[in-house]
């Protein structure tokens, strides 16, 4: 199983692409991913990209699906068609684990020039350099946080 954890910065070039830090790739081939297939698609809560290995993508699927029923109910059915709007299967180029990510999803996310990945676990998040910035909890709503969720049985 993938487990991603840490940081890593990189520049998206001309051409939309950015090099998969050699941290992740790592990560990818030591928990079982080496074929490199990855989901891309907008983060649901926050102006990011994910980027799943694609086994991993797979399964959170089926999770999400397992609680809808797209079939017979209209308000799932639009949920899961929007759920799964723009969402993208690449593989890292062989030579410099390059990840060509549609122009669509960059301006999505806000993505420009410089970028953050950060390892969240099951997945990675691609964040454009200053929004991730602007998007961490302060320390005090992180000790916040952390104690309301350790009150959790």
């Amino acid at each position: 199983m993938v487990r991603f954890f840490g940081k890593a910065s990189g520049k998206v070039d001309d051409k939309g692409r950015v090099v998969l830090p050699a941290i992740f790739r790592d990560a990818m081939v030591r928990g079982g991913s080496e074929d490199m297939t990855l989901v891309v698609k907008k983060n649901v809560q926050q102006q990011c990209l994910d980027l799943f290995p694609y086994e991993e993508w797979v399964r959170r699927s089926e999770l999400v699906l397992e609680k809808t029923d797209p079939e017979l109910n209209t308000e799932d059915a639009l949920f899961w068609t929007k759920y799964n709007d723009g969402v993208f299967t690449i593989v890292p180029d062989g030579k410099l684990g390059r990840l060509n990510i549609p122009s669509e999803l960059l301006e999505s996310a806000g993505i420009t020039k410089e970028v953050v990945f950060g390892g969240v676990g099951y997945k990675l998040q691609i964040w454009d350099a200053e929004a991730h910035k602007a998007n961490l909890l302060s320390d005090e709503q992180f000790k916040s946080t952390a104690t309301r969720l350790s009150e959790r049985k």
